[in-house]
């Protein structure tokens, strides 16, 4: 029995990043013989186990064969006579197609150390195609290691486009989709995940709410950029560097803009309404991928109140109250601040305003204290009850914003 350190532990420590998760291929080995030394099983489909002591994944060496369409469609074999090669030669990308052994050696059959190197997301085998989520990995390598220069292999991408082509993406379950762009969202350039699925043709088939947004023309003073769907691109790396890792801002920054798509051509480059027209592709989106409840309720805010926010300071003090009753944001500050880091990416996402201040997310944070500290326990001393204590702490809440606003200017 022989036991490797594969995948992405060994791709992180090529390219001197932290280490994830360590998983390991076991070849020469039966599943008795794992069973024997206390390895706990986990795998349905294959044999996988967990090792006793540290808990770490450890999985007999398997070759897969495709049988069916999408990524269920697979049937696999793991015995003593599958190499490590054969192994390797199953995933994705050669990048993650490296093992090292117990000493240290790295075993590498299909170039991936080159062309980490070399910067590059290159497919190890045309076996590839036959898993659509593959698809939607490589676009999410693209947006975890855009930053380091990365770039999807002329090949590969070709590939991606047959992939498209051959309906293999029609396969792909929204459960799926989801989990790929949530992890998107999570990475350091989400932009890449748009591009490179755009790129491959599969954006027009998984998000044609995002799709549209490409080639639609905004006005140039306040859009230099003038292309929403580059916008939208630019917003999910604002947002991703304000809030990193938060796949919940990250997806309001995507779905902020959709109405802009709706906008009749004879009103362009204007977009009048474009918060409105935004919440029906949205909920379609949502629904169609499935996305968390919270996702998709503060999405909807982002998309409607956005441009409230941007007018915070012009707005009246009862106008900004609504807005803060809107978010819950008494109930739920964590709420108001998802809600500004949104609208802070959306106004940095614009061509040469990366690094603008946004004095209005100080203001609705003082806004919501000032009103946030008027409680009811004055008004029930001087009898009031019922809806006149509602009515006497709105009316406060409405005059201590004000008072607020004047002070501070």
């Amino acid at each position: 029995m022989r036991i490797y350190l594969v995948g992405g532990a060994v791709r992180d420590k090529l390219l001197g990043r932290p280490e994830g998760d360590r998983d390991y291929v076991v070849t020469d080995a039966h599943p008795d013989d794992l069973l024997a030394l206390g390895y706990r099983p986990v795998g349905k489909d294959f044999p996988v186990f967990l090792h006793p002591q540290t808990g770490e994944e450890y999985a007999l060496a398997r070759t897969e064969r495709k049988s069916g369409h999408g990524y269920h469609g697979f049937l696999f074999q793991a015995d003593p006579s599958v190499t490590l090669e054969q192994d390797l030669a199953r995933r994705d990308l050669t990048i993650n197609a490296i093992a090292q052994d117990e000493d240290g050696t790295l075993i590498d059959p299909y170039g991936g150390t080159r062309d980490i190197e070399a910067r590059v997301l290159r497919h190890v085998s045309p076996a590839f195609a036959e898993d659509p989520v593959r698809l939607l990995r490589v676009a999410r390598f693209a947006a975890r290691f855009a930053p380091l220069g990365f770039r999807v292999a002329d090949e590969t991408m070709a590939l991606l486009r047959h992939m498209v082509a051959e309906g293999e993406v029609d396969h792909l379950v929204p459960e799926r989709v989801w989990a790929e762009t949530r992890k998107a969202l999570n990475e350091l350039q989400p932009s890449a995940f748009l591009r490179v699925l755009r790129e491959a043709g599969a954006l027009r088939i998984l998000f044609p709410e995002v799709d549209a947004l490409y080639g639609v023309p905004q006005r140039a003073e306040f859009h230099p950029e003038i292309d929403t769907g580059v916008h939208v691109e630019m917003v999910l790396d604002a947002a991703a560097a304000i809030a990193p890792g938060d796949d919940l801002v990250g997806f309001c920054a995507l779905t902020h803009d959709l109405g802009k798509a709706l906008t009749p051509a004879d009103e362009l480059p204007r977009h009048v309404m474009h918060e409105q027209r935004g919440v029906a592709p949205l909920r379609t989106l949502a629904a169609r991928l499935k996305v968390p409840a919270e996702h998709a309720t503060l999405a909807e805010l982002v998309c409607r109140e956005h441009l409230n926010a941007h007018r915070a300071l012009e707005l009246k003090p009862a106008t900004v109250l609504k807005l803060l009753a809107v978010l819950d944001a008494l109930r739920r500050p964590e709420r108001l601040e998802t809600f500004l880091a949104a609208c802070l990416a959306d106004k940095r996402g614009r061509l040469g305003h990366e690094h603008d201040d946004y004095p209005q997310a100080t203001y609705l944070r003082q806004a919501r204290e000032a009103a946030a500290a008027v409680t009811a326990a004055p008004f029930v001393a001087q009898g009031l009850a019922g809806p006149a204590i509602g009515v006497a702490m709105e009316q406060a809440r409405v005059a201590a914003i004000a008072k607020m606003k004047l002070c501070n200017i």
